[in-house]
């Protein structure tokens, strides 16, 4: 069966200061919106995640609770894994290599740059820079997880709220 993995950034949060920790660092008005907006246009895409990962910085949880409540995926499923909060590339793939072959929609969400970084590597495509809440989608045939590696993806699209219509 094809696989199909979701790299999302997470949505825009308020700036750093020097009381708030990066880590706690919240949404703002536009990333509450946006995750929502993300959240609706990948259920219209008829997408259902078998898996979430998220790392567990209050920005990125939020954006992925709200995408699972517009996906109705049971957010109390997520995992919450502290290795995606400033992630390699390489800790990031043992997470992909280790995924079980009945896991064929994974949504990771997490930061840049990692999260570009990743994505490039695994498709050999130039994104850049995944824009906050931003959707990578990355397709591998029938490859089993723990032989994706860099190159063997394929990109399907790059998606983020400014181009989706509001709905």
């Amino acid at each position: 069966m094809n696989k199909v993995l979701l790299i999302v950034r997470h949505a825009q949060a308020e700036q750093t200061n020097n009381v708030q920790k990066d880590f706690s660092r919240e949404l703002n008005t536009t990333g509450y919106a946006d995750s929502s907006r993300m959240g609706r246009y990948l259920a219209s895409k008829k997408l259902m995640p078998d898996a979430v990962f998220s790392s567990p910085a209050h920005r990125a949880r939020t954006t992925a609770q709200l995408l699972a409540e517009q996906l109705g995926f049971n957010y109390d499923l997520i995992v919450f894994d502290q290795e995606i909060y400033e992630a390699s590339v390489r800790k990031l793939m043992q997470l992909i290599n280790g995924l079980a072959e009945t896991q064929t929609q994974v949504m990771i969400v997490g930061h840049n740059p990692h999260l570009t970084y990743l994505a490039e590597y695994l498709t050999q495509q130039e994104i850049g820079n995944i824009p906050t809440c931003g959707v990578v989608a990355i397709t591998f045939g029938n490859q089993p997880w723990k032989e994706v590696s860099n190159g063997t993806g394929k990109l399907a699209w790059l998606e983020h709220p400014e181009k989706v219509t509001h709905n």
